[in-house]
This record gives structure tokens, sequence and C-alpha cells, in this order.
């Protein structure tokens, strides 16, 4: 994720260095740090216990994280005087914070009822019975070239073992939350020149994701400046399903969204291209999206989401379905259930299958620029006697033990069967 802050708060300083860890030396960033490792361990055996049966987040004991009805819909690095505004659109978490948790900053997102992804700092380590905080986090793309310094040039990525040992580390202070990575563009794009000396290296990226419990990575097709992954937006459908296959689905995968033109004035996605970003990353099995609303140019704008009504409305309309359909989107995907074809062979269909509430729900995403008819057979044993497209007020006939449906270019359709 590219990363930026508020222009009062330094942007600058913030591109130029990474955060690692804690920082300071006195003694009373040490005593409160002893402190927070107390009460760790006094709750460490109750925390355990409690995580043993939690769900696909099998360590969350604070926050909503495995409740069915909640889907994190989360903005990167904003200031916390946004959180209003952000929530009328649907969005539950922040995740980063600059120079942060502050607790004015906590304070903020606590009245404002949103939760927070942060890395663990002297204040957040205050704050370990607060549900506001609902996991921890590394610093940002560790696995691409780390700046050595104004006129130093580049160094090679952060180590898989330094971020293994750093997430022990985490774990220690603090057994009760998840702990976030979120990764660049290499998990999706073999050919990214940023990772340095480690480019076409994705063998690192298992040794990762082993120090983490939630994987998450960006990459924005609609924006890039690269041939190779400009206007593909089926890159971001790639890297969810590389991190899922990578963790064998052992660890839950989130993922970055674009919806700004972030550093390319002439270009930004589409609405319709990014609820097709959206859903194909849910369809291959993320369980989270993060917005990067962040724009660099033509000129610096933190929230630039907020001064796009045509985008904040998209971005509140996918919000309002995905919170809709949290429930079958947090439960496992339904195998031997539905099959399904594409007429135009060099337009694939990602589909996914779910089971909610007495419903089968099938979720589709045309992953290419361009138009196909796919034909959904209902496997043996299954039957429906209707099909109804979420969100578009039409049903589709059965016949033939199943459905068809035309799709365009990144078309979404969402269907309930009965």
């Amino acid at each position: 994720m590219r990363r930026t802050v508020s222009i009062e708060s330094g942007a600058k300083k913030y591109a130029n260095g990474r955060k690692r860890g804690f920082r300071g030396g006195s003694a009373l960033w040490l005593m409160l740090f002893l402190c927070s490792r107390v009460e760790a361990a006094l709750n460490i055996q109750g925390n355990e216990a409690a995580v043993a049966g939690s769900g696909i987040y099998k360590r969350s004991v604070h926050g909503p994280l495995n409740d069915p009805t909640f889907f994190p819909l989360a903005v990167w690095l904003q200031s916390p005087e946004n959180a209003e505004k952000y929530k009328a659109i649907g969005i539950n978490t922040y995740v980063a914070l600059w120079q942060g948790p502050t607790e004015q900053q906590l304070e903020k997102l606590k009245r404002a009822g949103l939760r927070l992804v942060c890395e663990q700092n002297e204040v957040a380590l205050r704050h370990l019975q607060d549900d506001t905080i609902i996991a921890w986090m590394h610093g940002d793309e560790p696995d691409n070239a780390q700046s050595l310094g104004a006129r130093h040039g580049w160094g090679p990525p952060v180590s898989p073992e330094k971020i293994q040992k750093d997430y022990e580390r985490i774990k220690a202070a603090d057994p009760s939350r998840p702990v976030m990575l979120n990764l660049g563009q290499g998990v999706a794009w073999d050919g990214w020149y940023g990772r340095g000396s480690r480019s076409r290296h994705p063998e690192d990226y298992p040794e990762y994701i082993k120090g983490c419990d939630i994987a998450s990575f960006d990459i924005y097709p609609a924006v890039h400046d690269n041939g190779e992954v400009a206007g593909k937006l089926w890159y971001v459908a790639s890297g969810v399903e590389r991190l899922v296959g990578w963790s064998q689905g052992k660890k839950v995968v989130w993922n970055c969204i674009e919806c700004t033109h972030i550093g390319n004035p002439d270009r930004k996605a589409t609405p319709h291209e990014l609820r097709a970003e959206a859903w194909m990353s849910l369809i291959n099995g993320s369980r989270g999206l993060i917005y990067f609303v962040h724009q660099f140019k033509p000129n610096f704008r933190e929230a630039a989401l907020l001064d796009d009504p045509e985008m904040l409305k998209t971005v509140a309309k996918v919000n309002q379905e995905i919170t809709a359909l949290a429930p079958a989107l947090n439960s496992s995907s339904v195998t031997n259930r539905v099959n399904f074809s594409s007429s135009n062979k060099d337009v694939p269909i990602a589909v996914t299958v779910k089971q909610a509430g007495g419903y089968t729900y099938v979720f589709a995403v045309d992953l290419r620029n361009d138009s196909t008819k796919a034909k959904f057979t209902f496997d043996r044993g299954f039957k429906a006697a209707t099909v109804e497209v979420v969100g578009e007020d039409r049903k589709l006939p059965v016949s033939e033990g199943g459905f068809s449906d035309d799709f365009g270019p990144w078309d979404v359709h969402l269907y309930r069967l009965r």
C-alpha cells in the first residue's frame, strides 16, 4: 500500500521512514511496557481459552471480527476527524494511524463506533481491554525494497525471518488479537521491480505470511503505470487467490481497493470497476476490504474519496450490499452445488457459492473487459425453484437444471436461490 499522511502530520517524514515496533528508551516508556506485559500475562490463560474456538479469527477476543454479521470495511491511514463521514458510507474500521494510536485518536474512533487495526505502541498497550482495537499490524509492505535514507538509495526487503520474529513479539505482548501483515504488489505481480533484489521471488511470500494471522496486500491496476498490469483488474483477484493458496487457507485474507487517482492524474477506477474489484476479491476469498483513499497527483489529498461525490456514492452502495450479505460472505464456500461455464473462452467468470438464512447464494464476476454469457448448472441432488438477482430487481427462469445470464465487461451479478 502506498503510504501517505495528512499534510499537517508530515507526509514527507512518513514517506521516508517506516515504523518498526516499539521506539524510545525512556524510563517511562519502559515502565509502561512492563506494566502492559504484566497485564497481558495475567489475562493470557483466559484469552487463550477464549481464542481456541473463535471462528475464522482464531486469536480474536476483542471486538466483532467473529460476529457473522460484521464484515471488515476499512480505510487506510485516515484522520479520526473524518470518522463520522466514513461511518456514514458504511466504513467500520480504520487501518493504521499517523503517529498513533494516541489517546485522542482512540477516543474519536470509539465515539464514532469504529474499530481499529494499529501497531503496538505504548498507548495501545494501555488499552488491551479496549474493544476499539481489534487487531495489531506490522509496518507496511516489508516485502518491498527498504529505504536507506536520503541520498542512500534502497536496500533489500525486510526478511521473512524478521517478520516472523516481530510476530512472536507482538503476540507475546497480547495473545488475544490477530496480527495483520499488509504486503505489496509483488503478491500479485512477479515482475514488480519495487522488491529490488527479491523481485521475481514469489517463494518469499509463504514465509512472510507465517508471520501473521491476517494476510493483506495491495495492487491498483486501474491507475497502474506499467503496461503489464494497467487496466487488468484481475490482478486483484489473482493476489487474493495466491494468498489463500500460499497459506493453505489457514490465514484470513484481506486486500486493498483503489478508489482515487492515487498517483495517476489521468486515470482512476470507474464506479463499475471499483465494484468489480471489490467483488472479485470477495469471490476469491478476501474476508476484509481496505479502501485506499489518498491522492498524490495532481495534488495531495489525504481523504480524496470524500471529495468525489460519484465515487463516494458507489463505495457507500458497495459497502451496503456487502454488509447486507455479511452472513453469507462470512460462511464457508459450498462445493458440489452449482457448476458454471462461460460462453466466451477468453472471458473467465469467477464464482463462489455460499449458504445463509435458508438461501443458497451464487456470487459471480466477469474477469475481463469483455462480454460473455454464463451458464450455471445445479449439481446432482440440488434444486432451486427461484433465482433472484440481488439488487437488480429481476428474476431468472430455471430450466434444464440451472439458469443463464449475460455478463458485460467487469459485470457483477449476485444470485439468491431457493
